[in-house]
């Protein structure tokens, strides 16, 4: 069952408030990754690390120089079969929240885990994003 929108609506808010667009179904997540140049999608969660590093640490990334020509979120839990459709396109990569991939021309390019997101404060996230960000945009 997929979390109640009034508990999940504040963490949303902290990616649309810095340029994430909600991708609430796989039509979406699809019409996302047909945009031109490079695109994040970002797979968003209520654990901790989200909380506390990888929102953040992705809200700090985008206020970088270079970034992203589109910015798109699902939320795991949630969003359901949109979170599905994202992580199929991070493949060969396994499903992970928070996570974050960068793709240019439909094609993964980066890819950030949770795991690497767990052992990281949310200054050191916005640094590897903003590097990835360097290469791919």
């Amino acid at each position: 069952m997929p979390y109640p929108e009034p508990f999940i609506a504040p963490m949303r808010a902290e990616l649309t408030t810095v340029g994430a667009h909600e991708l609430r179904t796989p039509e979406a997540v699809d019409a996302a990754l047909r945009e031109k140049g490079t695109v994040m999608i970002i797979v968003n969660s209520v654990c901790g690390c989200a909380a506390g590093k990888a929102r953040p640490g992705i809200a700090m990334a985008l206020q970088h120089q270079k970034r992203p020509n589109f910015v798109g979120t699902v939320f795991a839990g949630a969003d359901i079969d949109a979170t599905t459709r994202a992580r199929e396109a991070f493949a060969p990569y396994p499903p992970s929240s928070p996570s974050v991939g960068l793709l240019r021309d439909g094609k993964l390019v980066y890819m950030l885990e949770r795991r690497q997101i767990e052992m990281r404060d949310a200054r050191s996230i916005a640094a590897m994003l903003t590097a990835a960000f360097d290469e791919h945009c």
